[in-house]
C-alpha cells in the first residue's frame, strides 16, 4: 500500500508544479528551473500526499468488505488512484482560474483553463480504465496505458503554458508621466483607511450609540460596499487602489514575491490556492521578499495630483518604503517598524522629503507609553499594531499641521491582526462557543480599535471646509473563519484564529461632505473606483486605461451637473 500511495503521490505533486508553473509563466521550463522547484516544493507536497493517500488506503484496509491486498505497484490500485488524483487537480484548476481572474493575463487564465480541461479528461479515462481493466486482462497493456494517459495529463498542459514569457519579476522603472491640467481650486480631501473593516460591526455599534462619527457618516453621507481582490492581500489590494488598476497593470499581485530556499533566482509570484501552500512559508520551503514602492509598475494618485500641482500627505500605505518623491510628504509603511532601533530611526528613505526626519522622531516621544485599545486585556504580541497605529496617527497630526496637504492618504492597519483573532469576541452570535465571560472579557478589544478611527473621524469633520470631502474606507473586509478552518487551525495551526479575509469580503467607502448625497442605496463599488473618484472630485480627468470608474453617485445632483466627467487616455507614457 506505501509503494502504491508513494507512486500516486508523486504524480498528485505533479499536478500542483504545473499548477504553479502555470500561474507563473515567466518561469522557464528548463531543467535548471524545474530541477529545484521538484526537489523542493515537489517532494514537500509529494511526501504529504503520500501519507493522506496512503491513509486512505489504510481506512480502505480496514473497512472494506473484501480482502484488500495489492501487488508493490498494483495496476488497478494506480489507476483508481490517479484517476482521483487527476479529478482533484482539474478542480484545484479550475478554481485557481476564478481565484486568480483578476490579478493574471488572459493568456495565463486560458492556459489554465485548457489544462483544467485537460485533467479532467484524463480522469474521466482513467475511471474508464479501472472500470474496463476488471473484465479485461492483458495487465501489461494496461500498464502502459496508464503510464500513457499520466504522462500526458502532465505533458499536455505545459504544452498549452509554453515557454517563459520572460516577464520579469522585479521592480522596473515606471514611464514618464503624462502632464495633467494644472488644479487651481482650493478643495481638500481627507482619506482616513482602514484595513479589515466591517460595515456589520460599525452599523452594529452605531446603532446602540457607539462609535459616535462613524453614525455621523451614517446618518447624514453616503456608504457603499467596496468589492475587493482575490486572493487578498493589503499589498495588491492597496495598489489596486493608489492607481485604479487592477494587478495586470499595476504589476503588484500578491503579498510578496516567493523565493526558493537555497535558490533565491528561482521566483515565484503567485503561490497556488486551495493546496495549502502557506504551508510552504511556514516550513520554509520558499521564503518572502517583501515589495517596495519601486514594485508598482503604473503612477500612483499622490504622483498623478503632485504632476498637477495638489500636495499630498500620505501615511503608511502599503508598498511606500523607499518613500517616493512626492509634492508634500509621505511616511512609509516601514517607518514604525524600523523606527523601533536609533540606527533605523535615521534611515531616510522611511520618510519623504528626508528633511522631514528630525520632526518625525521628535513627535514619537511618549508613544510607548500610552495604553493603547484595550491593553489591559490583551497579551504583548497583539499590541504591536495599536501602536503602530498611534505612531502613524501623531505622525500625520504633526505633519499636516506644519505642511498642510490638500490631500492626504492615512492608513490604520491594527483592525485586521485583531480582527484575525478577536472577530469571534465582537460577533459571538456568528460562533455560538463564546462564554458570557469571554464576551464581557474580550467582547470590546476589536470595536476598541475602531474607537481610534472613530476619533480621527471627528477630528477629519471638523476640520472640513465647505467644499472638502472626507473619505473612510476599508480595502477588504473580516469574515467569520468557517468550522471547517477553524477545526483544522485547531489540529494544525493556530486555535485562536477566528476571523479571515481569505474569500474577500466586501470592504466599504463612506463618503462625507457638503457636495455628498445622502444615501445608502448606491451600487457596489470597486476598490479601482476611489482614485477616478478623488480625481473626478477634484475636477482632473480620469485615465481611460484606469479600471475604476468614477463614483458620480456618491456626490449631490447639483454638484455633478455642473462637473461633467472628462478623460485623458493615460497619465503614463
Amino acid at each position: 500500500m506505501l509503494s502504491n500511495s508513494l507512486v500516486a503521490g508523486a504524480l498528485a505533486a505533479a499536478y500542483v508544479l504545473v499548477l504553479i508553473l502555470q500561474l507563473n509563466p515567466s518561469l522557464s521550463l528548463s531543467t535548471r528551473t524545474l530541477a529545484p522547484l521538484a526537489l523542493g516544493i515537489g517532494v514537500f507536497y509529494a511526501v504529504n500526499l503520500t501519507v493522506f493517500i496512503y491513509g486512505l488506503l489504510v481506512m480502505r484496509q480496514l473497512f472494506g468488505g473484501d480482502l484488500f491486498s495489492p501487488a508493490w505497484t498494483s495496476v488497478r490500485v494506480i489507476t483508481w488512484l490517479n484517476a482521483v488524483s487527476a479529478a482533484a487537480g482539474a478542480a484545484v484548476m479550475w478554481a485557481n482560474v476564478r481565484t486568480f481572474a483578476l490579478v493574471t493575463e488572459e493568456a495565463t487564465s486560458q492556459a489554465l483553463s485548457r489544462a483544467a480541461v485537460v485533467l479532467a479528461s484524463a480522469s474521466v479515462l482513467l475511471f474508464a480504465t479501472a472500470v474496463i481493466q476488471r473484465y479485461v486482462g492483458s495487465r501489461r497493456g494496461w500498464a502502459v496505458w496508464l503510464v500513457l494517459v499520466t504522462a500526458g495529463s502532465v505533458a499536455v498542459p505545459l504544452t498549452f503554458r509554453g515557454e517563459a514569457t520572460g516577464t520579469s519579476l522585479e521592480a522596473r522603472p515606471v514611464s514618464d508621466l503624462v502632464e495633467a491640467p494644472s488644479y487651481e481650486g482650493t478643495a481638500r480631501v481627507t482619506v482616513l483607511a482602514l484595513d479589515a473593516g466591517s460595515l456589520e460591526v460599525i452599523t452594529n455599534a452605531t446603532t446602540e450609540g457607539r462609535l459616535p462619527n462613524f453614525g455621523r457618516i451614517l446618518d447624514t453621507g453616503a456608504a457603499t460596499h467596496l468589492a475587493t481582490l482575490h486572493p487578498t492581500s493589503a499589498e495588491a489590494v492597496w495598489a489596486a487602489i493608489a492607481t485604479g488598476k487592477l494587478p495586470q497593470k499595476n504589476g503588484v499581485r500578491s503579498a510578496a514575491v516567493y523565493r526558493l530556499a537555497g535558490h533565491p533566482d528561482q521566483a515565484i509570484q503567485l503561490l497556488p490556492d486551495f493546496c495549502f501552500a502557506t504551508s510552504l512559508i511556514r516550513f520554509g520551503i520558499v521564503t518572502e521578499e517583501p515589495r517596495t514602492s519601486a514594485s508598482i509598475t503604473s503612477r500612483t494618485l499622490w504622483t498623478i495630483l503632485g504632476a498637477a500641482g495638489i500636495s499630498v500627505g500620505v501615511v503608511n500605505v502599503p508598498l511606500t518604503y523607499p518613500a517616493p518623491p512626492v509634492r508634500g510628504f509621505v511616511v512609509s509603511d516601514a517607518y514604525a517598524r524600523l523606527a523601533e532601533t536609533p540606527m533605523d530611526l535615521a534611515n531616510p528613505t522611511t520618510v519623504y522629503p528626508p528633511v522631514l526626519q528630525p520632526e518625525a522622531a521628535l513627535t514619537l516621544q511618549g508613544v510607548d507609553e500610552e495604553g493603547g485599545p484595550a491593553s489591559d486585556v490583551i497579551p504583548e504580541r497583539h499590541r504591536a499594531a495599536a501602536r503602530a497605529d498611534r505612531t502613524y496617527d501623531r505622525l500625520y497630526r504633526a505633519l499636516n499641521a506644519s505642511h498642510p496637504a490638500q490631500v492626504a492618504v492615512v492608513r490604520y492597519q491594527s483592525l485586521d491582526p485583531i480582527g484575525h483573532y478577536y472577530l469571534r469576541f465582537a460577533m459571538p452570535t456568528r460562533f455560538g462557543d463564546v462564554s458570557d465571560d469571554d464576551r464581557r472579557r474580550y467582547g470590546g478589544v476589536l470595536e476598541a480599535h475602531y474607537a481610534m478611527v472613530d476619533e480621527a473621524i471627528g477630528r477629519a469633520i471638523d476640520d472640513l471646509g465647505p467644499d472638502d470631502l472626507l473619505l473612510v474606507m476599508s480595502g477588504f473586509g473580516m469574515e467569520p473563519l468557517s468550522i471547517g478552518k477553524r477545526v483544522l487551525e485547531r489540529v494544525i495551526g493556530d486555535p485562536d484564529i477566528s476571523g479571515t479575509h481569505e474569500a474577500a469580503p466586501d470592504g466599504f467607502l463612506m463618503a462625507y461632505g457638503s457636495m455628498v448625497a445622502r444615501t445608502r442605496q448606491l451600487r457596489r463599488a470597486s476598490v479601482v473606483d476611489v482614485v477616478p473618484t478623488i480625481l473626478y472630485f477634484l475636477g482632473l480627468p480620469v485615465a481611460r486605461d484606469m479600471d475604476g470608474y468614477a463614483r458620480a453617485d456618491l456626490f449631490r445632483q447639483s454638484f455633478t451637473e455642473e462637473r461633467p466627467i472628462t478623460f485623458i487616455p493615460t497619465y503614463d507614457r
